[in-house]
Protein backbone atom coordinates (compact mmCIF):
# COMPACT_ATOMS: atom_id res chain seq x y z
CA UNK A 1 0.00 0.00 0.00
CA UNK A 2 1.04 3.37 -0.76
CA UNK A 3 0.39 7.11 0.38
CA UNK A 4 -1.17 9.69 -1.12
CA UNK A 5 -2.98 13.25 -0.48
CA UNK A 6 -6.08 14.10 -1.60
CA UNK A 7 -6.03 17.07 -3.79
CA UNK A 8 -9.45 17.63 -5.23
CA UNK A 9 -13.13 15.96 -5.66
CA UNK A 10 -13.90 15.27 -9.63
CA UNK A 11 -17.38 15.39 -10.97
CA UNK A 12 -18.36 12.38 -10.16
CA UNK A 13 -17.43 12.73 -6.22
CA UNK A 14 -14.34 10.50 -5.90
CA UNK A 15 -10.95 11.90 -4.64
CA UNK A 16 -8.26 12.58 -6.63
CA UNK A 17 -4.87 12.47 -5.98
CA UNK A 18 -1.78 13.20 -7.91
CA UNK A 19 -1.19 11.33 -10.95
CA UNK A 20 -4.50 11.54 -11.64
CA UNK A 21 -5.43 8.71 -9.04
CA UNK A 22 -9.23 8.18 -8.10
CA UNK A 23 -9.72 7.26 -4.50
CA UNK A 24 -13.69 6.56 -3.33
CA UNK A 25 -15.27 7.99 -0.13
CA UNK A 26 -12.19 10.72 0.15
CA UNK A 27 -12.07 14.39 0.81
CA UNK A 28 -9.53 16.92 -0.54
CA UNK A 29 -6.94 17.62 2.53
CA UNK A 30 -7.19 14.29 3.59
CA UNK A 31 -4.15 11.99 3.53
CA UNK A 32 -4.85 8.10 2.88
CA UNK A 33 -3.27 4.90 1.76
CA UNK A 34 -4.26 2.52 -0.36
CA UNK A 35 -3.09 -0.19 -3.30
CA UNK A 36 -2.79 1.20 -7.03
CA UNK A 37 -5.17 -0.28 -9.91
CA UNK A 38 -4.43 1.25 -12.96
CA UNK A 39 -5.74 4.91 -12.32
CA UNK A 40 -7.76 4.22 -8.78
CA UNK A 41 -6.71 3.40 -5.46
CA UNK A 42 -8.45 0.45 -3.65
CA UNK A 43 -8.88 -0.54 -0.29
CA UNK A 44 -8.30 2.89 0.54
CA UNK A 45 -7.81 3.34 4.59
CA UNK A 46 -8.32 7.41 5.81
CA UNK A 47 -5.00 8.34 7.71
CA UNK A 48 -5.71 11.78 8.34
CA UNK A 49 -9.24 13.17 7.64
CA UNK A 50 -10.69 16.26 7.07
CA UNK A 51 -12.42 18.10 8.74
CA UNK A 52 -15.18 18.01 6.73
CA UNK A 53 -15.85 13.97 7.37
CA UNK A 54 -18.55 13.50 9.02
CA UNK A 55 -20.41 9.89 10.40
CA UNK A 56 -22.75 9.08 6.94
CA UNK A 57 -26.18 8.28 8.52
CA UNK A 58 -26.87 5.70 6.16
CA UNK A 59 -25.44 2.17 7.17
CA UNK A 60 -25.74 1.03 3.21
CA UNK A 61 -23.64 3.93 2.41
CA UNK A 62 -20.46 1.83 2.00
CA UNK A 63 -22.41 -0.76 0.10
CA UNK A 64 -24.44 0.71 -1.65
CA UNK A 65 -23.64 2.97 -5.37
CA UNK A 66 -26.49 5.29 -4.68
CA UNK A 67 -25.16 7.98 -2.74
CA UNK A 68 -21.52 9.05 -3.06
CA UNK A 69 -20.73 11.85 -0.96
CA UNK A 70 -22.96 10.65 2.55
CA UNK A 71 -19.69 11.51 4.17
CA UNK A 72 -19.24 14.68 3.79
CA UNK A 73 -20.31 17.40 5.64
CA UNK A 74 -23.45 19.53 3.97
CA UNK A 75 -21.77 22.74 3.72
CA UNK A 76 -18.98 21.13 2.01
CA UNK A 77 -21.16 19.52 -0.95
CA UNK A 78 -23.24 22.79 -1.00
CA UNK A 79 -19.87 24.87 -1.70
CA UNK A 80 -18.58 21.94 -4.03
CA UNK A 81 -21.73 21.78 -5.93
CA UNK A 82 -21.45 25.28 -6.68
CA UNK A 83 -18.00 25.51 -7.31
CA UNK A 84 -18.35 22.94 -9.87
CA UNK A 85 -20.73 25.69 -11.63
CA UNK A 86 -18.69 28.90 -10.74
CA UNK A 87 -15.64 26.36 -13.06
CA UNK A 88 -17.63 25.26 -15.69
CA UNK A 89 -18.78 28.68 -16.75
CA UNK A 90 -15.31 29.97 -15.64
CA UNK A 91 -13.98 27.78 -18.47
CA UNK A 92 -16.17 29.72 -20.95
CA UNK A 93 -15.16 32.78 -19.69
CA UNK A 94 -18.17 34.14 -17.72
CA UNK A 95 -19.31 34.95 -14.20
CA UNK A 96 -22.40 35.26 -13.20
CA UNK A 97 -23.75 36.05 -9.22
CA UNK A 98 -24.77 33.31 -7.80
CA UNK A 99 -28.27 32.82 -5.45
CA UNK A 100 -27.71 30.49 -2.32
CA UNK A 101 -28.11 26.69 -3.25
CA UNK A 102 -31.06 24.82 -2.55
CA UNK A 103 -30.65 21.77 -0.67
CA UNK A 104 -34.11 19.09 -0.78
CA UNK A 105 -34.03 17.34 2.92
CA UNK A 106 -33.17 13.78 3.07
CA UNK A 107 -36.30 11.07 2.65
CA UNK A 108 -37.64 13.12 0.24
CA UNK A 109 -36.94 11.60 -2.99
CA UNK A 110 -40.95 10.77 -4.31
CA UNK A 111 -39.32 8.61 -7.45
CA UNK A 112 -36.54 5.51 -7.69
CA UNK A 113 -35.43 2.89 -9.96
CA UNK A 114 -35.82 -0.29 -7.80
CA UNK A 115 -33.24 -3.31 -9.25
CA UNK A 116 -34.77 -6.91 -8.88
CA UNK A 117 -33.75 -10.39 -9.33
CA UNK A 118 -35.18 -14.01 -8.56
CA UNK A 119 -33.31 -15.38 -5.70
CA UNK A 120 -33.60 -19.45 -4.93
CA UNK A 121 -35.61 -18.29 -1.58
CA UNK A 122 -37.74 -15.89 -3.74
CA UNK A 123 -36.67 -11.84 -4.54
CA UNK A 124 -33.92 -9.08 -3.80
CA UNK A 125 -34.26 -5.42 -4.62
CA UNK A 126 -32.41 -2.75 -4.49
CA UNK A 127 -29.92 -0.60 -6.03
CA UNK A 128 -26.49 -1.24 -7.93
CA UNK A 129 -23.43 -1.13 -5.36
CA UNK A 130 -20.78 1.10 -6.11
CA UNK A 131 -18.63 0.22 -8.98
CA UNK A 132 -20.56 -2.83 -9.04
CA UNK A 133 -23.36 -4.94 -10.35
CA UNK A 134 -24.55 -6.50 -7.64
CA UNK A 135 -27.94 -5.58 -6.10
CA UNK A 136 -27.91 -4.03 -2.52
CA UNK A 137 -30.67 -4.05 -0.58
CA UNK A 138 -31.76 -0.51 1.13
CA UNK A 139 -34.41 -1.27 3.92
CA UNK A 140 -33.22 2.09 5.58
CA UNK A 141 -32.29 4.44 2.69
CA UNK A 142 -32.49 8.06 4.50
CA UNK A 143 -32.70 9.41 0.68
CA UNK A 144 -36.04 8.14 -0.30
CA UNK A 145 -39.74 9.24 1.07
CA UNK A 146 -40.96 6.68 3.62
CA UNK A 147 -43.72 5.70 1.23
CA UNK A 148 -41.53 4.87 -1.23
CA UNK A 149 -39.17 2.65 0.61
CA UNK A 150 -42.21 0.98 1.75
CA UNK A 151 -42.64 -0.22 -1.49
CA UNK A 152 -39.38 -2.02 -1.81
CA UNK A 153 -41.13 -5.55 -1.27
CA UNK A 154 -43.05 -4.44 -4.26
CA UNK A 155 -40.72 -4.87 -6.85
CA UNK A 156 -39.57 -8.02 -4.77
CA UNK A 157 -42.78 -8.84 -5.86
CA UNK A 158 -42.80 -8.25 -9.44
CA UNK A 159 -39.25 -9.96 -10.24
CA UNK A 160 -40.59 -13.17 -8.19
CA UNK A 161 -43.33 -13.19 -10.64
CA UNK A 162 -41.77 -11.76 -13.93
CA UNK A 163 -38.34 -11.82 -13.36
CA UNK A 164 -35.74 -14.54 -14.07
CA UNK A 165 -32.79 -15.88 -12.60
CA UNK A 166 -30.14 -14.81 -15.09
CA UNK A 167 -31.48 -11.02 -15.69
CA UNK A 168 -32.36 -8.22 -13.45
CA UNK A 169 -36.30 -6.21 -13.25
CA UNK A 170 -36.10 -2.33 -13.86
CA UNK A 171 -38.71 -1.25 -11.26
CA UNK A 172 -39.89 2.52 -11.69
CA UNK A 173 -42.12 3.23 -8.77
CA UNK A 174 -43.23 7.01 -8.37
CA UNK A 175 -45.51 8.02 -5.26
CA UNK A 176 -48.47 9.84 -6.84
CA UNK A 177 -51.62 11.86 -4.97
CA UNK A 178 -53.58 8.64 -5.81
CA UNK A 179 -51.04 5.77 -5.18
CA UNK A 180 -48.40 3.73 -6.40
CA UNK A 181 -47.37 4.85 -10.55
CA UNK A 182 -45.29 1.32 -11.85
CA UNK A 183 -43.48 0.50 -14.60
CA UNK A 184 -41.18 -2.54 -14.92
CA UNK A 185 -39.21 -3.37 -17.68
CA UNK A 186 -36.74 -6.17 -18.40
CA UNK A 187 -38.51 -9.34 -16.71
CA UNK A 188 -39.99 -12.23 -19.29
CA UNK A 189 -42.37 -11.68 -21.68
CA UNK A 190 -46.12 -10.88 -21.41
CA UNK A 191 -48.44 -13.61 -21.44
CA UNK A 192 -51.87 -14.45 -19.96
CA UNK A 193 -50.80 -16.19 -17.07
CA UNK A 194 -48.06 -13.61 -16.35
CA UNK A 195 -51.21 -10.70 -17.69
CA UNK A 196 -53.50 -12.19 -14.75
CA UNK A 197 -50.80 -12.81 -11.73
CA UNK A 198 -49.57 -8.91 -11.96
CA UNK A 199 -52.88 -7.68 -12.60
CA UNK A 200 -53.92 -9.87 -9.18
CA UNK A 201 -50.80 -8.10 -7.59
CA UNK A 202 -51.70 -4.59 -8.43
CA UNK A 203 -55.12 -5.20 -7.05
CA UNK A 204 -53.52 -6.59 -3.82
CA UNK A 205 -51.01 -4.08 -3.39
CA UNK A 206 -53.79 -1.33 -4.18
CA UNK A 207 -51.28 -0.05 -7.08
CA UNK A 208 -52.52 2.96 -9.19
CA UNK A 209 -50.98 1.90 -12.30
CA UNK A 210 -48.59 -0.96 -13.41
CA UNK A 211 -46.96 -1.22 -16.71
CA UNK A 212 -45.07 -3.92 -17.64
CA UNK A 213 -42.93 -2.74 -20.61
CA UNK A 214 -45.26 -0.70 -22.70
CA UNK A 215 -47.76 -2.61 -21.62
CA UNK A 216 -50.90 -1.57 -19.58
CA UNK A 217 -51.97 -3.90 -17.12
CA UNK A 218 -53.71 -2.17 -14.13
CA UNK A 219 -55.25 1.11 -13.62
CA UNK A 220 -56.99 1.35 -10.21
CA UNK A 221 -56.70 5.36 -10.79
CA UNK A 222 -55.21 7.67 -13.02
CA UNK A 223 -51.86 8.73 -10.81
CA UNK A 224 -51.86 12.73 -10.64
CA UNK A 225 -48.98 14.77 -9.71
CA UNK A 226 -49.29 18.38 -9.06
CA UNK A 227 -47.76 21.29 -10.94
CA UNK A 228 -48.46 24.56 -8.75
CA UNK A 229 -51.37 23.00 -7.47
CA UNK A 230 -52.79 22.17 -10.92
CA UNK A 231 -53.12 18.30 -11.17
CA UNK A 232 -51.80 16.05 -14.65
CA UNK A 233 -51.48 12.34 -15.15
CA UNK A 234 -48.43 12.01 -16.56
CA UNK A 235 -47.55 9.26 -18.94
CA UNK A 236 -45.70 6.05 -17.84
CA UNK A 237 -42.13 6.99 -16.84
CA UNK A 238 -42.29 10.43 -18.17
CA UNK A 239 -39.66 12.64 -16.39
CA UNK A 240 -40.53 14.21 -12.95
CA UNK A 241 -38.43 16.46 -10.70
CA UNK A 242 -36.90 14.31 -8.49
CA UNK A 243 -38.44 15.75 -5.26
CA UNK A 244 -41.35 18.28 -4.88
CA UNK A 245 -39.11 20.61 -2.52
CA UNK A 246 -36.93 20.76 -6.04
CA UNK A 247 -39.81 21.59 -8.09
CA UNK A 248 -41.71 24.24 -6.32
CA UNK A 249 -37.83 25.44 -5.93
CA UNK A 250 -37.19 25.31 -10.24
CA UNK A 251 -41.20 26.63 -10.45
CA UNK A 252 -40.34 29.61 -8.56
CA UNK A 253 -37.07 30.18 -9.76
CA UNK A 254 -38.69 30.23 -13.50
CA UNK A 255 -41.87 32.49 -12.57
CA UNK A 256 -39.40 35.03 -10.96
CA UNK A 257 -36.92 34.83 -14.33
CA UNK A 258 -39.82 35.85 -17.11
CA UNK A 259 -41.59 37.97 -14.19
CA UNK A 260 -44.41 39.97 -16.10
CA UNK A 261 -44.19 38.19 -19.71
CA UNK A 262 -47.54 38.29 -21.22
CA UNK A 263 -46.64 35.59 -23.95
CA UNK A 264 -44.05 32.51 -22.75
CA UNK A 265 -42.78 29.57 -25.10
CA UNK A 266 -41.50 26.55 -22.59
CA UNK A 267 -39.22 24.74 -24.76
CA UNK A 268 -38.74 20.85 -23.97
CA UNK A 269 -41.83 21.32 -21.50
CA UNK A 270 -42.34 17.57 -20.72
CA UNK A 271 -46.13 17.42 -18.74
CA UNK A 272 -45.91 21.01 -18.09
CA UNK A 273 -44.06 21.02 -14.47
CA UNK A 274 -43.36 24.65 -16.06
CA UNK A 275 -45.87 25.50 -18.42
CA UNK A 276 -49.38 25.13 -16.60
CA UNK A 277 -47.64 27.56 -12.91
CA UNK A 278 -46.62 30.00 -15.63
CA UNK A 279 -50.22 29.81 -17.67
CA UNK A 280 -51.56 32.07 -14.40
CA UNK A 281 -50.37 34.81 -15.55
CA UNK A 282 -49.32 34.52 -19.30
CA UNK A 283 -50.15 33.05 -22.08
CA UNK A 284 -47.82 29.78 -22.91
CA UNK A 285 -47.08 27.46 -25.98
CA UNK A 286 -45.43 24.15 -24.80
CA UNK A 287 -43.14 22.67 -27.28
CA UNK A 288 -41.88 19.08 -26.30
CA UNK A 289 -40.50 15.88 -28.33
CA UNK A 290 -42.58 13.23 -26.48
CA UNK A 291 -46.01 13.71 -27.87
CA UNK A 292 -47.44 11.89 -25.08
CA UNK A 293 -46.27 14.31 -22.42
CA UNK A 294 -47.94 17.11 -24.27
CA UNK A 295 -51.21 15.49 -24.05
CA UNK A 296 -50.89 14.90 -20.63
CA UNK A 297 -50.21 18.70 -20.27
CA UNK A 298 -52.90 20.03 -22.39
CA UNK A 299 -55.12 17.02 -20.45
CA UNK A 300 -54.70 19.52 -17.40
CA UNK A 301 -54.77 22.24 -18.31
CA UNK A 302 -58.20 21.72 -19.95
CA UNK A 303 -59.29 20.25 -16.50
CA UNK A 304 -57.81 23.67 -14.29
CA UNK A 305 -59.34 26.69 -13.79
CA UNK A 306 -58.03 30.17 -14.06
CA UNK A 307 -55.39 29.98 -16.24
CA UNK A 308 -54.57 31.38 -19.16
CA UNK A 309 -54.37 30.05 -22.79
CA UNK A 310 -52.08 27.10 -23.16
CA UNK A 311 -50.94 25.75 -26.73
CA UNK A 312 -48.90 22.44 -27.29
CA UNK A 313 -46.38 21.44 -30.29
CA UNK A 314 -44.76 17.99 -30.91
CA UNK A 315 -41.18 18.84 -32.16
CA UNK A 316 -38.01 17.88 -32.05
CA UNK A 317 -35.54 20.58 -30.55
CA UNK A 318 -32.72 19.15 -31.58
CA UNK A 319 -33.34 18.53 -35.12
CA UNK A 320 -35.68 21.44 -35.40
CA UNK A 321 -35.42 24.08 -33.38
CA UNK A 322 -37.69 27.31 -33.32
CA UNK A 323 -36.09 29.34 -35.53
CA UNK A 324 -35.92 33.45 -34.54
CA UNK A 325 -38.90 34.68 -36.65
CA UNK A 326 -40.78 31.85 -34.70
CA UNK A 327 -39.29 32.90 -31.37
CA UNK A 328 -39.93 36.70 -31.70
CA UNK A 329 -43.66 36.56 -30.84
CA UNK A 330 -42.92 35.41 -27.45
CA UNK A 331 -41.87 37.80 -24.53
CA UNK A 332 -39.82 35.60 -22.68
CA UNK A 333 -38.64 31.84 -23.25
CA UNK A 334 -38.47 28.86 -20.53
CA UNK A 335 -35.76 25.75 -21.26
CA UNK A 336 -35.68 22.84 -19.42
CA UNK A 337 -33.49 20.71 -21.56
CA UNK A 338 -32.31 16.99 -21.09
CA UNK A 339 -28.37 16.56 -20.15
CA UNK A 340 -27.08 17.11 -23.62
CA UNK A 341 -28.65 20.88 -23.42
CA UNK A 342 -29.77 22.98 -25.85
CA UNK A 343 -27.03 23.83 -28.84
CA UNK A 344 -29.19 23.78 -31.54
CA UNK A 345 -32.03 25.86 -30.16
CA UNK A 346 -30.25 27.81 -28.14
CA UNK A 347 -27.96 28.72 -30.98
CA UNK A 348 -31.13 30.22 -32.33
CA UNK A 349 -31.71 31.96 -29.52
CA UNK A 350 -29.32 33.77 -29.50
CA UNK A 351 -30.11 35.43 -32.98
CA UNK A 352 -33.62 36.66 -31.90
CA UNK A 353 -34.79 39.22 -30.14
CA UNK A 354 -36.36 37.94 -27.01
CA UNK A 355 -35.81 39.64 -24.05
CA UNK A 356 -35.57 37.03 -21.07
CA UNK A 357 -34.77 33.45 -20.92
CA UNK A 358 -35.07 31.28 -17.58
CA UNK A 359 -32.85 28.07 -17.72
CA UNK A 360 -33.19 24.84 -15.79
CA UNK A 361 -30.32 22.13 -16.59
CA UNK A 362 -29.25 19.34 -15.16
CA UNK A 363 -25.24 19.37 -16.48
CA UNK A 364 -22.93 22.39 -15.85
CA UNK A 365 -21.19 21.32 -18.38
CA UNK A 366 -23.50 21.93 -21.15
CA UNK A 367 -25.26 24.81 -19.79
CA UNK A 368 -21.99 26.62 -19.53
CA UNK A 369 -21.65 25.85 -23.07
CA UNK A 370 -25.22 26.88 -23.99
CA UNK A 371 -24.43 30.09 -22.03
CA UNK A 372 -21.60 31.37 -23.94
CA UNK A 373 -23.56 30.64 -27.14
CA UNK A 374 -26.16 33.07 -25.85
CA UNK A 375 -23.62 35.91 -24.36
CA UNK A 376 -22.01 36.20 -27.72
CA UNK A 377 -25.50 36.56 -29.22
CA UNK A 378 -25.83 39.65 -26.45
CA UNK A 379 -27.40 38.13 -23.44
CA UNK A 380 -26.72 38.80 -19.98
CA UNK A 381 -26.14 35.81 -17.30
CA UNK A 382 -28.04 38.13 -14.75
CA UNK A 383 -28.30 35.36 -11.91
CA UNK A 384 -27.54 31.66 -10.89
CA UNK A 385 -29.18 29.04 -8.02
CA UNK A 386 -27.67 25.69 -7.47
CA UNK A 387 -30.49 23.11 -7.16
CA UNK A 388 -29.58 19.86 -5.35
CA UNK A 389 -32.75 17.60 -5.00
CA UNK A 390 -29.87 14.49 -5.72
CA UNK A 391 -29.04 14.77 -2.55
CA UNK A 392 -25.76 12.81 -1.64
CA UNK A 393 -25.08 12.72 -5.06
CA UNK A 394 -22.74 14.27 -8.08
CA UNK A 395 -25.43 15.49 -9.25
CA UNK A 396 -26.17 19.06 -9.84
CA UNK A 397 -29.18 21.16 -11.20
CA UNK A 398 -29.24 24.46 -11.56
CA UNK A 399 -31.96 27.35 -12.34
CA UNK A 400 -30.42 30.88 -14.11
CA UNK A 401 -32.17 33.52 -15.70
CA UNK A 402 -30.80 35.59 -19.25
CA UNK A 403 -31.60 39.01 -20.60
CA UNK A 404 -31.26 41.25 -23.43
CA UNK A 405 -28.24 43.81 -22.93
CA UNK A 406 -29.84 45.51 -25.54
CA UNK A 407 -33.24 45.14 -26.92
Amino acid sequence: MTQHDILRLGHQGDGIAEGPLFAPLTLPGETVSGTVEGDRLRDVRILAPSEHRVAPPCRHFKACGGCQLMHASDDFVAGWKQDIVIRALSAQGIEAAFRPIATSPAQSRRRATFSARRTKKGAMAGFHGRASGVIVEIPDCHLLHPDLLAARPLAEALAALGGSRKGEVSVQITLSEDGLDVLARGGKPLDRALEVALAELAGQQRIARLVWEDEPIAMRTPPGQRFDGIRVVPPPGAFLQATAHGQAVLTAAMIEAVGGAGHVADLFAGCGTFALPLARGAEVHAVEGEAAMLRALDGGWRKAEGLKKVTTEARDLFRNPLLPQELERYDALVLDPPRAGAEAQVRQIAESKVPVLGFVSCNPVTFARDAAVLRAGGYLLDWVQVVDQFRWSSHIELAARFSRAHI
